[in-house]
């Protein structure tokens, strides 16, 4: 079991390095100089000013120190100065993060709870209209794109029905779940089809195990059976693609702040990118990738808490 630890900190740590030097090393390979962006007006772009803004930003440094410099900063915690802002990334970043999270919380919530009720009541239903009902809407939700669904959203119960502003962060909690409440819908709804799917395929293949026939033959309830042997067997599946999605959530949630006008990390990253802001890409696309392995990681370890058997296979191994 140590050695496995050992091999799989190894691994997420060789992971990290490498994504880190593509994040930055990719900054470069994108058209545009950010110099012309630093000095604004075009009437100022003589050699000398290019030569001092080069120099003062370290961009006349081979790339490999470059990139020594910066992650040495990351491991220290600074995560650089904003070239567009003049201001430091991590200040940036802890003022639109508490934003994205509360809204991939919320949309979390939403996929879990709906898809995996969804996918139960097909699977219990198999072959019935509810079925039927449910698998046709699961697909058609998954085939529209998350901004066509925000644009929907707006228009209908926001711009004709109002029961919801068209745009903007909230002030306050309540205030804020409020206006949250469109982006985190829009946010869900593909995984909301995708949970669905993963449940009712694993609920259907349990229920023809033979445990669940041995719990029928000693007269269990539909109920006892579905909680006690087919739900809770299904777990480990459904939590692993819960995980997945959720962290995929956070570079999903790019469009919809954009769409919705939320002033989180993901409508930072935009600007960023517009205005060339390489430390700004370069700090949000790395803590995209960490919150991706927080989330695969700890799915890794809630997993042989949903089923024992898969520590004692790794305790055998």
């Amino acid at each position: 079991m140590t050695t496995a630890l050992l091999r799989r900190f190894g691994g997420l740590l060789l992971t990290l390095v490498i994504s880190s030097f593509v994040i930055f090393a990719g900054m470069y390979a994108a058209p545009g100089d950010p110099v012309t962006f630093l000095i604004g007006n075009p009437e100022n772009l003589t050699p000398d000013k290019i030569a001092a803004v080069r120099a003062e930003y370290h961009l006349d440094e081979p790339l490999w120190t470059q990139y020594a410099r910066w992650a040495t900063g990351v491991l220290h915690g600074d995560l650089g100065q904003s070239m567009y802002y003049q201001q430091p990334v991590s200040d940036l970043l802890s003022s639109r993060l508490p934003m994205t999270l509360t809204l991939v919380a919320m949309a979390s919530v939403l996929f879990v709870v709906i898809g995996v009720g969804l996918g139960a009541l097909a699977a219990l239903r198999r072959g019935s209209a509810l079925d039927s009902v449910v698998t046709g809407f699961t697909t058609f939700v998954n085939s529209v794109p998350n901004f066509v669904i925000g644009l929907v959203l707006v228009a209908v119960f926001a711009v004709q029905l109002r029961w919801f502003p068209v745009a903007g962060d909230g002030a306050g909690l309540t205030d804020r779940l409020y206006h949250l409440t469109l982006p985190a819908i829009a946010l869900a709804l593909g995984s909301i089809a995708l949970i669905s799917r993963v449940t009712r395929q694993t609920m259907t293949e349990q229920q023809t195990l033979d445990h669940v026939e041995a719990a029928r033959s000693y007269g269990l309830t539909t109920r006892q059976i579905v909680v006690r042997h087919v739900l809770r067997n299904s777990l480990g599946p459904v939590v692993t693609m819960c995980g997945l999605v959720m962290a995929g959530m956070l570079a999903g949630t790019v469009v919809i702040e954009s769409v919705f006008g939320l002033n989180g990390v993901g409508k930072l990253l935009v600007d960023a990118i517009n205005t060339h802001d390489f430390p700004v890409v370069q700090a949000i696309l790395l803590y995209m990738v960490i919150g991706y392995m927080v989330v695969t990681v700890a799915v890794d370890l809630a997993y042989p808490l949903l089923d024992p058997r898969t520590m004692a296979r790794s305790d055998r191994s």
